[in-house]
Parts: C-alpha cells; sequence; structure tokens
C-alpha cells in the first residue's frame, strides 16, 4: 500500500466520524478529501477505503480517533463501524500520521510504511515501536504461518472453565478466514491472553498486540478499559463479557468476540494453541471442536483454561489411548522408560531421527527428548510445528 499524502494544517478534533458513501452517491456527494485535503481525518478515511472491506455500504462510518498528537505526528485508532445487528462486524486499524511541508503521509497497521514511521514517530515510546514493528510480517524471527504456537492463555483466569458458545468462525459471522471463537462463562470478567500493548478500538473492543506477530481482538466487552499503548501482562483485565455492539455487528447473548490476528490480518485459529487447546475447524462456521491431547470438546461444551503452553512443550496426544511409552532413546529398539499420560504437558529438550510412527498428527520419524533424558515420537504429541521445537541432539 502506498501511503497518502494530502496537504493538511494541523488537527481540529480527537474523535471523528465520517459516513461513507457508495460510488453512485459518490457522483452527488462530493470526496472530504478532495473538498477538505487539510483535514487529517478526510486523510485517514481515505488510507481506510483501499484497506477496508464493503466500503460501498452507506451504513458504515468511519471512525478516526487521534489519541496521541504532537508537533506533526498523530496515533490513534481508524475504525470501519458496521449497522447493530449486522452479520458484518467493524473493521480497524491503528494508524500513524506525520505531516511534513503541509502534506499529511497516514499509515494503518499491517503496511510496511507503518513500521517505517513508527519507528521515527516520538509520540510512540520504544517498547511500543518493538511489538508494532513486528505487525507487517517483514521482521526477522516472525512467526511463519504453519507454526501454531501462540504462548497464550485463553482469555479466563488460569483455572477456570467456560463455554465455548461458538466454534471457529469469521470475524464477521461466517466469512473466511475463521478466526474467531465465541467465549462465555465463568466469572465473566476476560483478561489478555498473553502479555503485550493494549488498545480500546471502539467501546467494547480492545486489540492487544503481542510478540511474534500476533495480536488478539476481544469484541462485545462490557466496562471495557480505556487504553491508548498501556502495557499489559497475560491475565491483565480488559472488561466483561457483554453484548456490546458500538460498532457494529450483533451479539445475542452475553460472550466475548475473540480473534486471533497475525501480520495485521485475521488468521484461521484451528491448529493454533490457545490455553492448551487447539480449535478444529468443523462443517460450517460456529461448529467445530478443541483437542486438548485426545480430548476433543465440541462447540457448545467446557474448556478448562490450563494456561500458555510454552514455546518448548508440547502436550501428548495419545490419539484415543490412556498413556504414551516413553523410551530410553529415539525409537522402539530402545528400553520402555515408563509412560506419560494423555494430555500431559512436556519440556522438549532436543530431538533426533529414529523409528518412524504414525499418529493424530500425521506419520514422522521424530522423537523428542523430554526434560527427564527420555524420549517420546513426535507422532503421539502436539508441539505446533513440523519438526524440533528445541534444536536437534
Amino acid at each position: 500500500m502506498i501511503p497518502r499524502l494530502l496537504a493538511g494544517a494541523s488537527l481540529a478534533t480527537l474523535l471523528i466520524a465520517t459516513p461513507l458513501v457508495s460510488p453512485t452517491a459518490a457522483s452527488a456527494a462530493p470526496d472530504p478529501a478532495a473538498t477538505n485535503p487539510a483535514d487529517l481525518n478526510s486523510v485517514v478515511v481515505a488510507e481506510m477505503r483501499e484497506r477496508g472491506a464493503s466500503i460501498a455500504d452507506t451504513s458504515r462510518t468511519a471512525k478516526v480517533n487521534a489519541t496521541r498528537q504532537a508537533g506533526e505526528w498523530a496515533f490513534g485508532t481508524a475504525v470501519l463501524t458496521t449497522a447493530a445487528g449486522s452479520d458484518d462486524h467493524p473493521e480497524g486499524w491503528l494508524f500513524v500520521a506525520h505531516r511534513a511541508k503541509g502534506a499529511w503521509t497516514v499509515a494503518l497497521e499491517g503496511e510496511p510504511a507503518f513500521a517505517d514511521l513508527t519507528s521515527r514517530a516520538p509520540i510512540v515510546p520504544a517498547e511500543e515501536r518493538t511489538l508494532l514493528a513486528e505487525q507487517d510480517g517483514r521482521q526477522i524471527g516472525t512467526t511463519s504461518a504453519t507454526d501454531g504456537r501462540t504462548g497464550m492463555a485463553l482469555p479466563w483466569a488460569v483455572g477456570q472453565t467456560w463455554s465455548m458458545w461458538g466454534g471457529p468462525h469469521g470475524w464477521s459471522g461466517t466469512a473466511a478466514p475463521w478466526s474467531s471463537l465465541d467465549l462465555a462463562g465463568g466469572d465473566q470478567r476476560v483478561l489478555a491472553t498473553r502479555g503485550g500493548t493494549a488498545y480500546t478500538m471502539c467501546t467494547g473492543w480492545i486489540r492487544v498486540i503481542h510478540d511474534r506477530g500476533y495480536s488478539t481482538d476481544y469484541y462485545h466487552l462490557w466496562n471495557s478499559i480505556n487504553v491508548n499503548g498501556a502495557g499489559v501482562s497475560q491475565g491483565t483485565f480488559l472488561g466483561h463479557t457483554g453484548t456490546d455492539v458500538t460498532c457494529g455487528g450483533s451479539a445475542s447473548g452475553r460472550h466475548v468476540h475473540f480473534g486471533l490476528r497475525q501480520n495485521s490480518a485475521y488468521i484461521g485459529i484451528a491448529q493454533h494453541n490457545i490455553g492448551k487447546w487447539v480449535p478444529q475447524n468443523g462443517g460450517a462456521a460456529y461448529q467445530g471442536s478443541a483437542l486438548h491431547g485426545s480430548a476433543r470438546v465440541y462447540a457448545g461444551g467446557a474448556l478448562y483454561n490450563y494456561g500458555a503452553l510454552g514455546f518448548t512443550q508440547g502436550i501428548i496426544d495419545a490419539n484415543g489411548g490412556g498413556s504414551v511409552n516413553k523410551r530410553t532413546g529415539p525409537g522402539t529398539g530402545y528400553g520402555v522408560a515408563g509412560s506419560v499420560g494423555d494430555g500431559a504437558t512436556v519440556t522438549v529438550s532436543c530431538s533426533a531421527n529414529g523409528t518412524s510412527h504414525t499418529g493424530r498428527w500425521g506419520t514422522t520419524s521424530l522423537w523428542n527428548r523430554l526434560s527427564d533424558g527420555t524420549w517420546v515420537t513426535d507422532a503421539f504429541m502436539w508441539t505446533g510445528v513440523n519438526g524440533p521445537i528445541n534444536g536437534w541432539c
């Protein structure tokens, strides 16, 4: 995306809402960016039009909130709302803007220019820049799309059990990618799944930017916190489950609409570990299930929050059995050295090739050496990657 440049003078307000018009209506209504080029709001809206979906829908409104400004710099949130009760949920981005020689340069989260501008913006602290720079996927160490490890817990207190009202589905209902889960119950306190930096996109909607290119969205919150780049830890309170649709969408009952993002875009939540559960797509949106070892919970069932899975940890999946043998070496030619139960969390020291086996996740000759010195075949362990998670032995 090429950053948008228009002439500008100053920020008139901090919160501005601008209706979007359809191509038909545009012939009768002048483009605000053309009629008022001095308005930063118009520049941001123009950039949103290039990035957003359904921009011809006249029910959608652009809300630009410049939460920070100093001199020639501005930073904030930009949201395309939708009608309350609609099947479509709002779209939103962080934005950064810089004015030089009377022209505004605006970039939205996910664009290369966003990382470039935030790295120079004095209104963005250094610790915040690091996480934001990872959101466009260009940084060294950015997580591969095939890596299902997130380091996240479920969005409630560890040790509590909530209901998975809706299995994998789109941020806006049935549309792909199926990035989201609907979750409810427990004490109704929605918590950050992993540490990061939090932003209020609009009332009832919090986004947390994490490391490794990940971010998470929490919508329909009641009593949500009001944050603008605040650091949070795993377990920080974000709000209560609710039915808020201030920026559009629908909520038939009290819950949190939880969405997973990577590199500033929603991604399929299936095969990603959240709270030591691995969501699985069903035949249709809102169906599906989640796996913890061999235990499968279908939509409508209960999920216990085991906490975050470490990046060098795996979950034993006996593929329907009660336990998996541990060996003294990487293969069935080595002696049995005990067993480990289905669903157990294990720490992997290193990996090596050995005898081949087939499990739920396919056929492999990879064996993992556990922290106690014993070995387990990778065929009966969920690690999130197709290969070693802690190097070769």
